[in-house]
């Protein structure tokens, strides 16, 4: 017997992204990554960046993501991300550039809470790259 899909749409400012019926779905929360199936406790969720993972039927589709937030319940989950790009379109040197981007932020940040705000896109986009 198969086992249990969950209904899942990814949604950035500009389009419907991705809608898929997925085995799991990995979502980089503001606690630490968390993987959904179906079944899942209803949940409401602020995400950081990082990387969607989406399997389904046998294969991994990941999206980088700048943060958002996730509605989870026992049948779907919808990630309304800040901004949404298929690892597949994702270039390295762009990638580059956001650490560099993030770095210059944090030495630049002029209070503590920004300066760990900063140095949280940092380690975020670093583990991204590190997924590359």
């Amino acid at each position: 017997m198969a086992a249990e899909k969950i209904a899942f749409d990814l949604v950035s400012p500009e389009k419907l992204l991705l809608s898929a019926k997925a085995d799991m779905v990995t979502i980089p929360g503001t606690e630490g990554y968390m993987g959904v199936m179906a079944g899942h406790a209803a949940t409401v969720t602020t995400l950081r960046a990082g990387m969607i993972d989406v399997q389904a039927d046998g294969r991994d589709d990941r999206y980088f993501i700048r943060g958002g937030f996730a509605e989870i319940n026992a049948s779907k989950i919808t990630v309304l991300a800040d901004e949404a790009i298929p690892m597949t379109e994702m270039d390295l040197a762009v990638l580059d550039q956001r650490i560099s981007d993030a770095q210059e932020d944090e030495m630049a940040a002029q209070t503590d809470a920004a300066r760990q705000k900063a140095a949280q896109l940092v380690d975020d986009l670093k583990l991204v790259r590190a997924a590359f």
